[in-house]
């Protein structure tokens, strides 16, 4: 089973948000709905611009930490080396 750790946005150069989940399009879908209260829904963030795959739920969490510490810069770099025009990757996935 794969795992996700992705970053979520609210805009270019907006509001970031960094999870981990091993279902990237449920998951996506109920941050755009606004499904449960919390960070996201409060600060409108639902643009998938940043997210990559891991086989074990370790890594998945591990990296997702990692990323919540790094710099805001590091993760902009991060999203505009992939995705240089902040496209909201969720239309993208493989349903």
């Amino acid at each position: 089973m794969p795992y996700y750790v992705y970053i979520l946005a609210s805009e270019r150069n907006g509001t970031l948000y960094v999870g981990v989940t091993n279902n990237i399009v449920r998951r996506v879908w109920e941050h755009k709905e606004g499904v449960a209260e919390g960070f996201t829904k409060k600060y409108n963030v639902k643009r998938l611009v940043y997210v990559e795959e891991h086989s074990q739920i370790g890594a998945a969490i591990h990296r997702e930490k990692r990323l919540k510490e790094w710099q805001r810069k590091w993760k902009l770099d991060l999203i505009e080396k992939d995705n240089p025009n902040w496209d909201d990757l969720y239309e993208q996935l493989d349903w």
